[in-house]
């Protein structure tokens, strides 16, 4: 199980600026957020006009009433003059150790069900070993490291092909992308999003109305993942976890993505091709 290090971070301009988007984002006005952080709407405007320049305390308080991602949390320290609060370890660093073996463990608990961690750019940096099943037949170019796990299902040459309801889980992921850059200002994740967004579709795929349209009736909850595997469609529902309160930048980024089959045919089959359920 490789683990690999998170990207540097991004830059910004005047903090004023800055918070006035947060805040913007949040639908607060600035009264609202001057009595969640302690502080006044008139000082709260002439720190977003550029006329008064934020206490370090003030511009932290700030960014945690407003939810503001733990990188750019930084990055409006680094706009207001100050250096960053929260550090950025990488994942191999000795003092992560415990954090990566509790990783693994979790990760190898899912088994048989496929399950992974990726960090923010969506790079895969560990998984169980039910994950490789659906990687059957992947191009060997998009398993050489750094792994990404949206270029991967959506590219034609990875699991695209064999994604049943693709035009539906295409645009599952390319919300997701949209909804992570909204967040933070990473060109990489950028540039991933206008590299996916321009494969073309698999030749069979159905259309948003067509035999597999949105969930058959079958998951009226969730959107399901349906894949193709050795003659049988295989479904799955995926979910998500990360870290509550995160004091480091790497930390804060990490997700952890497990696949729960969402049918009995798929349970049976993911227990005899990879082991019984722990």
């Amino acid at each position: 199980m490789t683990i690999m290090a998170g990207m540097g971070s991004p830059t910004g301009t005047g903090v004023g600026p800055l918070l006035r988007s947060w805040r913007e984002r949040r639908q607060l006005s600035q009264l609202q957020l001057a009595l969640r952080a302690d502080s006044s709407a008139r000082h709260l405007s002439f720190v977003e006009n550029g006329r008064s320049r934020p206490s370090r305390e003030l511009v932290l308080r700030l960014a945690e009433h407003l939810d503001v991602p733990v990188r750019e949390r930084n990055t409006l320290l680094l706009a207001a003059g100050y250096a960053p609060h929260f550090p950025e370890t990488p994942l191999d660093d000795p003092s992560m150790d415990a954090l990566r073996g509790g990783l693994e463990r979790l990760l190898a608990a899912h088994d048989p069900y496929p399950a992974l961690v990726v960090d923010g750019s969506f790079r895969v940096l560990a998984a169980n070993r039910s994950l490789g099943l659906l990687l059957d037949g992947v191009a060997p170019h998009l398993l050489q490291p750094p792994l990404n796990a949206i270029r991967i299902a959506l590219h034609p040459e990875g699991l695209a092909p064999r994604i049943v309801n693709y035009p539906q889980w295409r645009r599952h992921l390319l919300e997701r992308m949209e909804h992570r850059i909204e967040l933070v200002s990473a060109e990489l994740l950028r540039r991933l999003y206008e590299e996916v967004r321009g494969y073309p579709e698999p030749a069979d795929a159905p259309g948003p109305d067509g035999e597999h349209g949105e969930n058959t009736g079958l998951f009226p909850f969730a959107l399901p993942m349906r894949i193709r595997h050795e003659g049988r469609v295989l479904s799955f529902l995926s979910t998500i976890a990360t870290f509550n309160t995160p004091l480091d930048v790497t930390v804060s980024e990490l997700a952890m993505e497990t696949f729960l089959p969402a049918d009995a045919e798929t349970v049976r089959f993911l227990q005899a091709a990879v082991g019984p359920e722990r």
